[in-house]
């Protein structure tokens, strides 16, 4: 196996691990990631839409639906209709839905902290450095995919 391939396996299996940890933690609360990451996004951009929501969360808008009616049954969040597009809604927390999701981001940051404090300091900066250039390079070539053939310079 090469060394690329080990560094993926790697990387994927760290993924694993962190998201079988923010499973469980967020399972005590009764919410899944996709939930939790909903909430999230929803608070740092009130009145987002479904359409962007289904951006950020990197799934199609059916997933989007779903996820937002099973939220919105609980009472976390609410749709409101767009102030000058009637066809289009908008999210949006309730006093409910913030104060779970002040309570499970807590935890969140207490178990993440946890999680990290077993790197030392310097390894920690080198690694956010490494993964954020990984990042970068993993979200350009997303976009470019997304790119329709006209975009990309090819014209037929």
């Amino acid at each position: 196996m090469s060394d690329n391939e080990n560094l993926y396996n790697l990387i994927k299996e760290t993924f694993i691990l962190l998201d079988d940890g923010d499973r469980r933690l967020f399972s005590q609360f009764n919410l899944t990631p996709p939930r939790f990451y909903t909430l999230s996004h929803i608070s740092e951009e009130p009145g987002l839409s479904s359409s962007r929501l289904s951006e950020r969360l990197l799934c199609d808008k059916s997933n989007v639906t779903r996820i937002v009616k099973g939220l919105e049954s609980k009472g976390y969040i609410e749709r409101r209709p767009h102030e000058t597009d009637g066809r289009a809604l908008r999210l949006f927390l309730t006093e409910k839905g913030t104060a779970v999701l002040q309570q499970v981001q807590s935890a969140h940051t207490q178990f993440n902290q946890t999680r990290i404090d077993s790197i030392d300091t310097h390894s920690q900066a080198q690694l956010q450095h490494h993964l954020t250039q990984l990042n970068s390079s993993l979200v350009t070539a997303l976009w470019e995919k997304k790119k329709t053939p006209a975009q990309n310079g090819n014209n037929g």
